[in-house]
């Protein structure tokens, strides 16, 4: 039998946890409902629902962080090109949303 990887075997339980658990959303969901969820848009029930989910899964509440500076970035970036824009954003992020301002 051919050992499995930890990361294989730890996404397998995370993804038996989420399944068993009362109330718990899957990653899934948890993707469809992030932009309800920053527009203050989702029900209370949801809303707990989903912020169990960021409490126990730890590439969730970082894909949530990423997604939120990415936001904050293009803000910051549309506002004035004179905006400071933190030195960990990606040069080629900022590119692009300048690009796509300048083709509106």
């Amino acid at each position: 039998m051919k050992p499995v990887k930890k990361n294989k075997l730890t996404g397998k339980l995370k993804a038996l946890m989420l399944r068993s658990m009362p109330n718990m959303i899957t990653c899934k969901e948890f993707d469809d409902f992030m932009v309800d969820y920053l527009d203050g848009e989702l029900s209370s029930a949801q809303r707990n629902k989903f912020e169990l989910h960021i409490r126990m899964c730890k590439e969730c509440r970082q894909y949530l962080d990423a997604y939120k500076r990415t936001i904050e970035t293009t803000k910051a970036v549309h506002q004035s090109e004179d905006s400071v824009i933190p030195n960990d954003v990606p040069e080629d992020l900022v590119k692009a949303i300048l690009k796509a301002r300048n083709n509106q």
